[in-house]
């Protein structure tokens, strides 16, 4: 079959930009229908399919667990996949297309079904679009950074591109779906309708495949498994007929021979014994945890603390664009500072913003200022994190002879939907045990004073913790820039 990557096959070698941005396409599709059940696949539910809202959410909720135990599941399985396309691209064409068409099917709940049914009908679809088809495809897709290069810029530069394209995703999402909705429906009063819905996700998931099958056919995997098990095999005797026990000493203990794919509890272990994979879990947790507080926060915040609605597109608008035109430029950091530096400057800029938000941001002006800061830093530590994370992977087979490439990555997507899941869910509580009523407000009845104090504490003040509890544990436990160029060396 037909590749349109860089021609060569040297690991450590530079990547053209056709392979990058080849890359970055595919998180451009996927990203875009994420952007979409997240932002509108509520809406569509309560006002077009007609179900109830509790129901849904609670529904939502309890497949938030399945979808969690996919991310391990899928990991393991990039772990054992072997074919001649690699390990992880392969599942970018294998699952694009079932991607799409339960997408579709999600939304184009029967209308004609008792309610009973139509519940049943949403959970299974939301759960085989979001814990199989999206996990199958998000595992692998973060898998391949570690296996199209070893070259540590280059996992930087696919980091910070993909973010881009991520970003890109949430943009036009943003821009055009509504204009689509009204475009396509039926009912001029009402841009909500089954039709409208129906035929723009199968716009949207059509471009998902086109992208997904761009970014399969335009890179291409190069890192070859190098467990201990094969390195034997293929070292066991020199030239005289002996066994070559030195080589094997640098790739690992003969006793943890195996590969992640054979014994996953082992590359369970090589994870959690790594520190700098640990790190990086618990960092990557609280950003997504802190998105939660900021995305969701900024209605609340400008309904309830600053009496005034206006102020809420300057607020999200600072923080998106910011962090969109930050990760042009951080490449270019990287390269001179590393992807660790940029990282640490980016949550502590990200610390910065919440802490001068929640002190100083009365007026519009340093409400713009602050939340630029908050931006920029959560672009300079986007674009860096899968990057850092795929050198995490590299040092724990480096350092244990298990190469645990799909179960690491897999564990870092969980990460990321357990911050999404339980930051809702704080949010939730935090508010609900303030005393927020929203019936109060159709009869112009304020809420509790405790309500407000609530939604400073959850918008600035839990935040700037979490990102300080990060920002530390980045400066005394994250070193592995110096570490992993030696110990690369030394197995060689």
């Amino acid at each position: 079959m037909q590749s349109l990557a860089t021609k060569h096959n040297d690991p450590e070698a530079k990547l053209g930009w056709g392979e990058r941005l080849g890359y970055g396409s595919g998180q451009l599709g996927m990203n875009a229908i994420n952007a979409v059940l997240g932002s509108f696949l509520t809406i569509y539910f309560t006002n077009a399919a007609l179900l109830d809202a509790g129901i849904i959410a609670s529904i939502i909720a309890v497949s938030k667990v399945f979808d969690g135990i996919s991310d391990l599941i899928m990991g393991n399985i990039v772990d054992r996949t072997k074919s001649r396309f690699g390990k992880a691209r392969v599942w970018m064409m294998r699952m694009c297309i079932p991607f799409a068409v339960t997408t579709v099917l999600l939304f184009s709940v029967p209308s004609n079904w008792p309610d009973m049914a139509k519940y049943v009908y949403v959970f299974i679809l939301y759960n085989l679009v979001n814990a199989v088809c999206y996990t199958a495809m998000l595992v692998p897709y973060y898998s391949m950074i570690s296996l199209m290069t070893k070259n540590a810029y280059e996992r930087g530069m696919l980091g910070n591109v993909q973010q881009i394209f991520q970003t890109l995703a949430n943009v036009v999402i943003n821009s055009v779906f509504i204009a689509m909705l009204t475009a396509f429906t039926d009912n001029a009063e009402n841009i909500y309708t089954q039709g409208a819905f129906t035929v723009t996700m199968i716009i949207v998931s059509a471009a998902m495949v086109v992208l997904s099958l761009i970014c399969f056919f335009t890179t291409k995997e190069r890192v070859k498994d190098e467990t201990p098990t094969e390195a034997a095999e293929e070292n066991a005797q020199d030239g005289s007929g002996e066994k070559n026990s030195s080589r094997d000493g640098k790739k690992g203990n003969g006793s943890q021979a195996g590969s992640a794919a054979s014994n996953p509890i082992a590359a369970f272990k090589a994870l959690i014994t790594n520190r700098y994979w640990v790190v990086m879990f618990f960092a990557m947790f609280v950003i997504f945890f802190v998105i939660i507080m900021y995305s969701v926060g900024n209605v609340y915040y400008c309904q309830y603390v600053y009496g005034d609605m206006s102020r809420y597109s300057w607020m999200s608008n600072a923080i998106s664009v910011a962090q969109f035109a930050i990760m042009f430029v951080t490449p270019f950091f990287m390269k001179k500072f590393g992807k660790a530096s940029i990282y640490k400057a980016g949550i502590a800029l990200m610390t910065l913003g919440f802490l001068g938000f929640g002190l100083f941001a009365d007026s519009l002006p340093t409400i713009i200022f602050f939340n630029v800061l908050k931006g920029l830093g959560l672009g300079m530590s986007g674009g860096m994190a899968m990057g850092m994370v795929a050198d995490t992977i590299t040092y724990s087979r480096l350092k244990s002879g298990i190469d645990p490439v799909g179960m690491g990555n897999a564990a870092m997507s969980a990460s990321q939907k357990l911050g999404l899941g339980l930051g809702t869910a704080v949010l939730g509580w935090v508010m609900d045990a303030a005393g927020f009523d929203a019936a109060l407000d159709t009869q112009g009845i304020a809420q509790p004073a405790s309500v407000v104090t609530a939604i400073q504490f959850l918008y600035n003040w839990l935040p700037v913790i979490m990102c300080a509890i990060v920002l530390v544990a980045l400066l005394f436990l994250y070193d592995i820039e110096k570490k992993l160029p030696e110990m690369e060396k030394e197995g060689k």
